[in-house]
């Protein structure tokens, strides 16, 4: 297995730029913060705390992914972002409530010291929200060209080598491709004319991807998934991931379903309901927000089920999906899942599960192993969609033509190889029969 291409060494400071300072952004920030200075663990990072087999099972050879490819390291990255409110990181982690004072004070000069600078925002995509830290410009286009010179002016300031962006601001409204989508000068006319089917998030992608630099969404928005961004990636060399981050009740659900579909169990129905609290719990209490989460969330079983092969065992599958803003819950999210199953002979069988956890706990890890391994594409010369990285995301980015992949496992296994094969390492098949042939 020869390596692709020679991928650049990791010199220099990384920016990770991220879009939205809310409760999983500054979760990012201060747990990085807090790990290179020794007061945390980095857990939940496959970066930081993944191992990839090399060779036989017998050899042994089980390193550090970290130590087996170039990525940056954690005492190179430098954060920025853009936010509605222009509360200092230090500030909005506080208003978050995800971490304990305790450790915040800890790192405080850091976090006071990353401001947001005034975000692209339009209330028409996210209506339960409103601040005053916002750009005006004279169209959508202009938007763009004012994030380009944050994006400038950021890594020259800073004196960073690379950057890398990820959307981690709130769930827009429920948008559709449509024909501003589809070209580069079609989306390009579109931001002149400040077209409604180009949300934030769409602004902020296209001024990432025009400067050459990683994007990944983290939310189920119509963002860089458009065919027009995708050109723009090809052709300005950047790496995309994206979307919706695989956190809670769906990493379970990618988790759980792929094993009942692996010994052939039936599911005749799936309800999900969840409680939270947070910044994103209020904004999904919007309907228009809400749809565009509901296909996010619903679209994985369909996919790892595959009724259309199994009709026996999927093809009715009723399957719901409910989130609920409960304020008082605050960001710890609470997802129950009802599973109605049935075995040999159709006998009925139910799994039920309470999944309590903490989002953005679960989410900060993704934003960060997004980030490195975004930008270790980049630097291996690798555009476009990087369907390796969806393992990571509920709605994973795909080429036109393909279905996704949602299985976790396959996932990983994906990642993985994807790893040894830039590092010209075989690939791990896991057929095994050299060890009995």
């Amino acid at each position: 297995m020869t390596n692709p291409k020679k991928i650049e060494k990791a010199d220099g400071k990384l920016g990770i730029m991220l879009v939205g300072l809310g409760a999983v952004s500054t979760t990012t920030i201060a747990g990085v913060l807090a790990i290179r200075r020794g007061l945390a663990k980095p857990i939940g990072s496959l970066t930081q705390m993944g191992t990839i087999r090399l060779g036989k099972r017998t050899e042994a050879n089980s390193p550090r992914i970290k130590d087996f490819v170039p990525l940056a390291s954690l005492d190179d990255i430098v954060f920025g972002g853009w936010d509605i409110f222009d509360d200092n990181s230090y500030e909005a982690a506080r208003t978050a409530g995800v971490l304990d004072r305790g450790l915040l004070d800890q790192i405080r000069p850091e976090l006071e010291a990353i401001k947001p600078w005034a975000a692209v925002f339009d209330q028409r995509y996210v209506k339960r929200l409103h601040g005053p830290n916002v750009k005006k410009g004279t169209s959508k286009k202009d938007l763009a060209e004012q994030v380009r010179a944050d994006i400038q002016t950021f890594k020259r300031d800073h004196g960073l080598s690379r950057l890398v962006m990820v959307w981690c601001g709130s769930t827009e409204v429920y948008l559709t491709e449509g024909a501003v989508h589809q070209s580069i000068d079609a989306l390009e006319k579109g931001l002149e004319k400040s077209d409604e089917a180009i949300p934030s998030s769409m602004i902020y992608a296209y001024a990432a991807i025009k400067e050459g630099i990683p994007y990944a969404n983290a939310a189920p928005n119509l963002s860089a998934d458009i065919p027009a961004l995708i050109q723009l990636a090809q052709k300005t060399g950047s790496p995309l991931a994206g979307k919706d981050l695989k956190t809670g009740q769906t990493l379970i659900k990618t988790i759980i379903a792929p094993g009942l579909k692996s010994r052939l169990i039936g599911v005749e129905g799936w309800y999900s309901t969840n409680i939270l609290g947070n910044r994103d719990g209020e904004v999904l209490d919007d309907p228009e927000s809400f749809k565009t989460k509901e296909e996010s969330k619903k679209s994985v079983l369909d996919y790892i089920f595959q009724p259309n092969l199994y009709p026996d065992l999927y093809e009715k599958l009723c399957h719901v999906v409910r989130i609920n803003y409960y304020p008082p819950r605050g960001d710890n999210k609470e997802g129950w899942d009802n599973i109605d199953i049935f075995g040999w002979l159709g006998y009925p069988m139910q799994l039920k599960i309470n999944f309590l956890c903490r989002d953005s706990i679960l989410a900060a890890p993704i934003v960060l192993d997004s980030a490195l391994f975004l930008d270790l594409a980049r630097r291996a010369g690798m555009s476009g969609i990087q369907e390796w990285l969806s393992f990571y995301y509920k709605s994973p980015m795909h080429a036109a033509g393909l279905y996704p992949e949602h299985d976790l496992f396959i996932q990983l296994m994906k990642l993985k190889n994807t790893l040894r094969y830039l590092q010209g390492e075989d690939l791990i098949t896991h057929l095994g029969r050299e060890y009995y042939d």
